[in-house]
């Protein structure tokens, strides 16, 4: 017996900087109908702070992203189990891990899924969800 692996709803991945947790929140509260579309993915605290504000969503939490769910994130895009990446960055604070941040951007754009890095373009993306379906 063959198990398909192929995932029935496609997958999403959010992950917020510091000090844009609060805005990937709000993000996931204004948007909790269409993101429930999804099978979403966050890094550690980011997933259980949208946990906390609409524990509705489905949200599997991975480890936070500088002990490994960077990572984490990166490997579910490379086996195109993730089919976007909602990314709040914060451009003005150093990251101890930005080379990890750097690598899961990478695999986004080498993968060629939809990355949004800000809220305008995640409201872009949200908005037109079938660009998340796209992707092989």
């Amino acid at each position: 017996m063959t198990i398909d692996p192929a995932p029935i709803r496609p997958a999403l991945a959010l992950v917020a900087h510091d000090q844009k947790k609060d805005a990937l929140v709000a993000f996931a509260v204004s948007h909790q109908a269409k993101l429930g579309d999804f099978d979403l993915f966050a890094t550690g605290t980011t997933g259980s702070r949208i946990l906390a504000a609409v524990p509705t969503l489905p949200v599997t939490r991975l480890k936070s992203g500088p002990l490994g769910g960077d990572q984490q994130i990166g490997a579910l895009i490379a086996e195109g189990r993730i089919k976007g990446l909602i990314f709040f960055v914060d451009p003005l604070t150093p990251m101890p891990h930005d080379v990890d941040v750097k690598a899961l951007m990478r695999l986004a754009a080498l993968y060629d899924i939809p990355m949004a890095l800000n809220q305008a373009t995640a409201n872009l993306l949200i908005a037109h969800p079938d660009a998340f379906l796209q992707t092989s």
